[in-house]
Formats: C-alpha cells, sequence, structure tokens
C-alpha cells in the first residue's frame, strides 16, 4: 500500500502548518491538481519530505513573487504536463490548465486539449510495451468533460479527457478546478475502469500495488 495526497484549488490551514507531518506521515507522494501556490506545496514537500508531481491551473501565475525574487518554477516538484513518468511502480502523466475563457495563461481550447493528450500517446505505447498497462495515475486541473464539470465555459470539462481515460484506462483520474461547496457533490465517478476523483482541498488516496501495478 502506498498513500499519495492529492491538493488543490485551495489553501487548507493545518496542512499548511506542523500538523501536517503528523496527519500525512504515511504519504510517499503528493499530487497537485493546480491552482496552489508555490510556497503551499513547497511547505508540504519539505515538510514530508516527498516527491511531489504538479500540474498548473487556470488561476496559477506565470511569474510568483516571494522574498526569493521572481520564480517561474516550483522547487522540489515535477511538471507533469505533457509528461509522463514512473515513481517507483506508479507511472504518472498530466495535463495542465482549464478552457480558455478570459485572456490569461493555462487556457486552452478544447482543440488545444486534444494536441496535449495526444502528446501523451508514444510514451503511453511504450509503457504498455515495458509494463504491460498504458497508466496508473492521470492528473489534470480541468475534469472531464461530463464527469464533475458544470455547464458554464469556465468549468466546462475536456472532451479529450473523456476520450483518454476510456482509451488508456488510468486507474485513477485525479482533477481540481471544480471547488466544492455544496454538501452532496459528487466528487468520485467510476467511468469505464477509471475512478475519477476531485480532490479539492485535498485528498489522501491509497493505492495499492501488485506486480502488475495497482490493484483497482
Amino acid at each position: 500500500m502506498m498513500n499519495a495526497l492529492a491538493i488543490s484549488d485551495i489553501v487548507v490551514p493545518f496542512i499548511y502548518s506542523p500538523q501536517v507531518r503528523e496527519r500525512f506521515s504515511s504519504v510517499k507522494f503528493v499530487i497537485s491538481c493546480g491552482d496552489m501556490p508555490y510556497s503551499y506545496q513547497e511547505y508540504i514537500v519539505s515538510s514530508l519530505d516527498v516527491p511531489l508531481y504538479y500540474v498548473r491551473g487556470n488561476h496559477d501565475k506565470e511569474i510568483e513573487y516571494d522574498s526569493g525574487g521572481a520564480r517561474s518554477a516550483l522547487a522540489g516538484g515535477i511538471d507533469l504536463h505533457r509528461r509522463a513518468v514512473k515513481y517507483q511502480r506508479i507511472l504518472i502523466a498530466g495535463v495542465e490548465g482549464s478552457l480558455r475563457y478570459r485572456d490569461g495563461p493555462y487556457q486552452y481550447s478544447q482543440l488545444e486539449m486534444w494536441s496535449h493528450v495526444l502528446s501523451l500517446t508514444p510514451r503511453l505505447v511504450r509503457n504498455r510495451m515495458i509494463y504491460g498497462r498504458y497508466l496508473d495515475v492521470f492528473v489534470t486541473h480541468a475534469p472531464p468533460r461530463g464527469i464533475h464539470d458544470m455547464d458554464d465555459l469556465t468549468h466546462q470539462g475536456i472532451d479529450a479527457f473523456r476520450w483518454f481515460i476510456h482509451v488508456f484506462h488510468p486507474y485513477y483520474h485525479l482533477h481540481g478546478h471544480i471547488h466544492v461547496i455544496k454538501p452532496g457533490t459528487i466528487t468520485e465517478t467510476l467511468f469505464d475502469r477509471t475512478k475519477v476523483v476531485n480532490v479539492y482541498g485535498f485528498r489522501e488516496i491509497p493505492i495499492e500495488i501488485a506486480d502488475k501495478g495497482i490493484v483497482p
């Protein structure tokens, strides 16, 4: 069993405190689904001393300013956008951003999202040849079209993500972007063989590993 801490969209005060070490002492890696300050993510990484894999969200800035000056990258984190990587026996890939609804970074058209998704295909085919499966965890900021999304353009899901999880069958698709305000909001959906999870705020996800990868 390997526990992952997934975060997105809002800073959780008890996580941004010394309590994080005790509460998440069993966590082996962190996944950020976007709209998170560098300082928050770096605090978690340094406190837990584990790897962090991330994608950016539509509210993330291209340049962040802090006591160290201007920065354009997260220290100690691995950017997953259009990348497929392996952590121990877990195969992870990601795509950043949301649909374009105004001027700003990390926003794309549906067609551009298709380009991002298709760019992952060669590595996923290679994964299949080497490991017997395409992918274990797909990480995005926006949700797939028709799953956890909303009708307005800002929060509309991505067509290409729905196709992606139907074709490549990751065990998990972790996303943020959709704020969970109302009680009873659906945050977990099984689509085909993939568990789609909205990790708004945070979710601790136990991942069981077998010889051939994650146990569904």
